[in-house]
């Protein structure tokens, strides 16, 4: 073999790994950002934090007390929460209850957002200085959590939710949900 060929083929093969990675970023099947949680099997956090619909309400995870349910937490700021909301919205048509957390945001774009996108949310609690997401242990956004009807955490998605992380991680828990 002629050593000339020996620094393209080692190209070669770094840059196929290199497209393979993207490729499975672009799929959702790879999330360099995917840090074990040590949240799951342990009791969701409670918090109680003003609707962003209604600020003179509050807004708590109890009053999903005996559902299966989803935590999405989102932020106008954030590119990928945007990339995953018109699958919420399809969602939300399946009447998968989500609470969405909205986090340091300003009132007013994350209401602009909801009225121009649509609204999956059953409700929207309104966390612009971080009160409940530090005791989720979230660190990013989105971030998707499947709550059983014991309060449990059961799963959580670093990233944006797609049809497939939708199959693989949170379906089973509604199956036979009405």
């Amino acid at each position: 073999m002629n050593k000339a060929l020996i620094p393209l083929i080692l190209f070669m093969a770094l840059a196929g790994l290199f497209l393979l990675m993207l490729s499975r970023m672009n799929d959702g099947e790879y999330n360099p950002r995917d840090v074990p949680t040590e949240f799951i099997g342990r009791a969701a956090p409670d918090f109680s934090l003003p609707a962003l619909h209604q600020p003179e309400r509050q807004v708590s995870p109890s009053q999903y007390q005996g559902k299966v349910w989803l935590l999405n937490v989102w932020g106008t700021w954030c590119a990928e929460c945007w990339r995953e909301h018109d699958f919420l919205l399809e969602l939300a048509g399946k009447n998968i209850p989500i609470l969405g957390l909205n986090w340091r945001d300003e009132a007013v774009d994350a209401k602009n957002m909801l009225v121009r996108l649509g609204d999956p949310f059953d409700q929207v609690a309104f966390d612009p200085n971080s009160q409940a997401v530090i005791d989720w242990g979230v660190y990013g956004a989105p971030e998707t959590f499947l709550i059983d009807t014991k309060g449990i955490i059961r799963e959580k998605h670093k990233g944006a939710l797609n049809p497939t992380i939708w199959r693989e991680k949170f379906q089973p828990y509604f199956e036979g949900e009405s």
